[in-house]
Parts: structure tokens; sequence; C-alpha cells
């Protein structure tokens, strides 16, 4: 069995997995003020291009949302996103568990705009009864987003200008950040993202890491007490170096980018071949995820061989299913699946 099912089914890349044997036996302090802490959060600072930065390191991506948005918000605050965003959809109510509401705006291929956020605040302001109301202070988005697109610089500019506009935080989840950031059709950068948010996160779990998520935070008054927030939680581990060395591995020579390159090309690979075949894809991008409909037939014979993750019913006899490639699929097994593909 061959799984295109998400880009967390291997563990981590080889050169990570190197440099946690090769640090295994040091002794250092922990709950991530060791030197490997220290040196992965500098080469993320000068990445993005920003010696300002506070970076964090905690475990997993439902535990940084809910992390970054408790810090954020008073009780009375929710957080702005796409109807379809993870905050919203999988994360099992992690953020209202903390007492805040999340307000989903209907979006397109999974992205919300300036102008749909600047109209929920210009109706809660204008509402007369906008103190019996959950107050809006924060735009949740993620890039890639939950269907594979992606944000241009314009768009990302365009909402972080409307956030400081009405007075919103702009956070942007980037589990799948490398992703993105690796599409053919990106214009973004580390230093964009940083730029234009108050808080993003880079992915690890989904990139290459074992697991692990790093937060940088540019809004000052986001940075403070941040870590006594990250240990209520129950994101400060203890043996914090193990995130450290992952992510000074991740981010020395270039390896971040360069294995999320490897994942978009072979993505679109299939992704030529699905189109080639005549199937409709859902959200068209150039990212690592293929949404796609296809024949419940087809599918059932695919599932045979290969895993994938089933999303949604179209119709009678067609559904919506999702292909995921990663930093570790092989070239021959994105062949394989094409091969079959190539027999309906």
């Amino acid at each position: 069995m061959i799984l295109f099912q998400c880009d967390y089914n291997e563990g981590a890349h080889p050169k990570v997995m190197e440099r946690l044997v090769q640090t295994n036996g040091e002794q250092t302090v922990g709950y991530g003020e060791d030197a490997y802490c220290l040196e992965a959060a500098q080469k993320i600072r000068k990445a993005c291009g920003d010696e300002s930065l506070a970076v964090h390191f905690l475990v997993g991506g439902t535990q940084t949302n809910l992390t970054v948005i408790d810090a954020a918000l008073r009780p009375h605050q929710g957080v702005l996103c796409a109807a379809t965003g993870h905050i919203n959809v999988h994360e099992t109510g992690a953020v209202e568990s903390c007492g805040h509401k999340v307000l989903g705006l209907p979006g397109e291929d999974g992205k919300i705009t300036a102008a749909q956020v600047e109209a929920a605040c210009i109706e809660h302001r204008d509402n007369d009864s906008f103190e019996h109301m959950v107050q809006p202070k924060m735009v949740y988005i993620s890039n890639p987003t939950e269907l594979g697109s992606i944000y241009s610089r314009a768009e990302l500019s365009a909402l972080y200008e409307v956030c400081q506009k009405y007075g919103l935080y702009l956070f942007l989840d980037g589990a799948r950040l490398g992703y993105g950031l690796a599409a053919s059709d990106n214009d973004l950068t580390f230093a964009d993202v940083a730029r234009y948010t108050d808080v993003f996160y880079i992915g690890g779990t989904k990139v290459g890491a074992l697991f692990g998520e790093a937060v940088v935070i540019s809004r000052d008054e986001l940075k403070e007490d941040f870590r006594y927030l990250i240990k209520q939680k129950g994101g400060m581990l203890a043996k914090g170096r193990l995130l450290g060395v992952q992510f000074d591995a991740l981010f020395t020579d270039d390896l971040y980018l360069e294995i999320s390159s490897h994942a978009t090309v072979l993505a679109e690979k299939l992704r030529t071949t699905f189109v080639q075949k005549g199937y409709e894809l859902v959200a068209p991008n150039h990212t690592n995820q293929i949404f796609v409909i296809m024949p419940d037939a087809h599918l059932d014979a695919l599932r045979e061989h290969f895993g994938f993750s089933y999303d949604h019913r179209v119709d009678a006899e067609h559904s919506v299913v999702r292909f995921c490639t990663s930093w570790a699929t092989k070239e021959c097994d994105v062949d394989a699946l094409i091969a079959m593909l190539e027999q309906f």
C-alpha cells in the first residue's frame, strides 16, 4: 500500500534524524533555553530578515493555534477565518475551549479577502447591539489553505493593511508553509510573511521534522509573557532541545525549502495527469495538495493499492478526495499511481 493521505506519513528527513542522533547523548538545559533552540531561532530571524522577531518552538499545530489565539485575545473577543479554516473544522473546538469564538467567513478556494474582513469589522461596529456580540480582534489564515491554495504578496499585504486599520491581529498558520513558498506561482518570502503578519508559524511536523512548529512573533505586545502561555497550554517541552535541533537542521543550507520543492514538483506531475485524464480539480493550485473529483468506481479500484483522503460526496457516483505529496514522497510511487490512473 502506497500512501498519499497526508504529508506526515513518514518520520523525519535523514538530515534531521542524523542531527538528533549526533546530539542524543549531550546534556543541555531544558524548556527551549538550550543552545540549539537559540541557534535555530537565530537562523529563522535571518531567513525573515528581522532580528527583532521572537521565536518559540511548540510541539504541534493545534496546540500552536490555540496558544497563539488565546494569548492574543481577551475573553469577549473572537477570531475571523475562512469557514474551511483548520481552527473552524479540524481542531475539535480547541479555540472555543479557551473561550474564544471562531467567526467563519465564506471563502473562495479556502481564502478570505481584505474586503471581507473590513465588511465584518464595519458590520460589528455599526450594529446597535455591538456590545452584545463577540468582537472580532484577530484574523486567522493558513498558507497554504486547507484546499491547497496560497495567498499572494498583494493579498497578504492587503489583509495586513485592513487589520492595522481596524486594530486586528493577523495570524498566519504555516503548518505547510514550506509547500506554499515552494509553489511555482508563489511570490512570498519568509521576509514577506514576517512583514505582513503580527504572528505566524513555520510548520515542521508536515515539512520534514518528527514534530514541532516554530512560532514567529513581530507584534511587541504579543511577545510579552508568551512563554507563560506555552507552559499553561502544555506546549513547553522539557526536552526542548529536540525541537531546536530539528529546526536548526531544517534551516541549514536551505533544507526546508529544498525538501518542500521536492513535494510540489511531484504533486505537479500527478496533478498534470489528473487534468489530462479529464478529472475536475476542486481548487486548482501548485502546492502539495490535490483535491479532485473522481468516480467512486475509480476510487474503489485505487483503494486496493493506494491510500488517500476522502473529503466529501458530490453526487451519487462521484466524490472529492485529496492526494498529498510530501518531502519524503518517492517519484516511483507517483509513477505507480499515474500508471494506474492511465488504465481508467
